[in-house]
């Protein structure tokens, strides 16, 4: 398992490396890593790693949106409250349409990237961008379950889609809860930065 991780966070930094240097997301760099890797490819992963990729791709999705959490500024989404709520669920009623044509998501790294780069940042748009599709993603994984379930011979009611409004609130009480909490506990007791990570991703696995 060692040189199975080994492995794949070298070649995904080398890959990404690559593709930033032509101009490309380095996210596509470590896709395409992954799929060359894997056991439709080259198969070079152990198969103790393939049995836990489920656990794995959670830990990233995890890690990126922490990390884009830790980005928003506070002041810029009142610049933009009522367009950030409209983000919410507006695109992603469009986004349903094409779900099957679209490729794996890499809006939060492009906004991060367009942050660092500071385009777009007077307006406050990747905030706003982001903002949006941090709760947007909850309405289509809702929607897309209570469709499937249906196409698959199931069955769906209207408290499947009371869970969409009810996820979005308490996900936004639970968060904002932890991260006041978190922010007194930072400030009263001194630990490194690296401490502070490994907390703040633990509170992101127990939220999940």
């Amino acid at each position: 398992m060692l040189l199975s991780l080994a492995v794949i966070f070298l070649c995904g930094m080398g890959m990404g490396a690559v593709f930033r240097r032509l101009n490309l997301p380095q996210l596509l760099g470590m896709l395409l890593t992954g799929i060359l890797l894997g056991p439709y490819a080259l198969n070079l992963l152990d198969g103790s790693i393939l049995s836990i990729s489920a656990d794995l791709r959670q830990i990233a999705l995890i890690i990126i949106l922490t990390r884009a959490g830790l980005n928003l500024d506070v002041e810029d989404l009142k610049k933009v409250g009522r367009a950030a709520v409209l983000m919410c669920f507006v695109p992603a009623s469009f986004e349903i349409l094409g779900m099957l044509a679209l490729a794996p998501r890499i809006l939060v790294p492009k906004m991060l990237k367009l942050m660092d780069e500071r385009y777009g940042t007077r307006e406050s748009i990747p905030q706003l961008i982001m903002a949006g599709a941090s709760v947007d993603d909850v309405f289509v994984i809702v929607l897309f379950t209570s469709f499937t379930g249906l196409a698959q011979g199931g069955t769906a009611s209207a408290l499947d889609l009371m869970r969409i409004p009810t996820s979005i609130v308490l996900g936004l009480a639970a968060g904002a809860v932890c991260g006041l909490l978190l922010a007194l506990a930072f400030r009263k007791i001194h630990m490194r930065d690296s401490a502070k990570v490994i907390i703040i991703l633990s509170i992101s696995f127990l939220l999940v």
